[in-house]
């Protein structure tokens, strides 16, 4: 397991990177089996291409829940945070397509103590980026984070 991060480690303005992922056409089907979610601009490429892009696209809420999906891998937080509140500003600025690289871009925003002990509140801005650099999806993730346990 990775070293956690902590509430006393979250430092604002530190960047982590996860390694890079390949998106496949199987990514894009099993995300709509799974959500029920069959737009055709996902699902068949004729009408991807008709409504202006080279072929069928991931789903934005795939590619905002593979920001969650490497933050996992990083494996920094598993113990430490303890329920997402919701994600805020969140934008889809580019398509993502099958045989696209990827890599999360997690940077630490902002933290408060909360009025309950051993947690508090955590921000952390996190950006899907292709391998050319282009920013696919962004948005800040807010999260219940914990203080480090009591050694011994």
């Amino acid at each position: 397991m990775a070293e956690q991060i902590w509430f006393e480690d979250f430092t604002p303005g530190a960047v982590l990177t996860s390694s890079a992922r390949v998106i496949t056409f199987d990514d894009i089907d099993r995300w709509a089996a799974l959500t029920g979610e069959r737009h055709p601009v996902h699902m068949d490429d004729d009408f991807a291409r008709a409504a202006g892009f080279r072929g069928r696209i991931a789903h934005g809420l795939f590619s905002l829940a593979l920001i969650e999906g490497l933050k996992a891998e990083l494996g920094c937080f598993e113990q430490s945070v303890t329920a997402s509140l919701g994600w805020d500003n969140v934008r889809f600025h580019a398509p993502l397509y099958p045989g696209d690289r990827v890599h999360l871009r997690l940077e630490l925003v902002e933290k408060r103590p909360t009025s309950k002990p051993g947690r508090g509140v955590a921000t952390e801005r996190g950006v899907l980026v292709g391998a050319d650099g282009t920013e696919v999806t962004s948005g800040d993730h807010v999260i219940f984070l914990r203080y480090r346990p009591n050694a011994g």
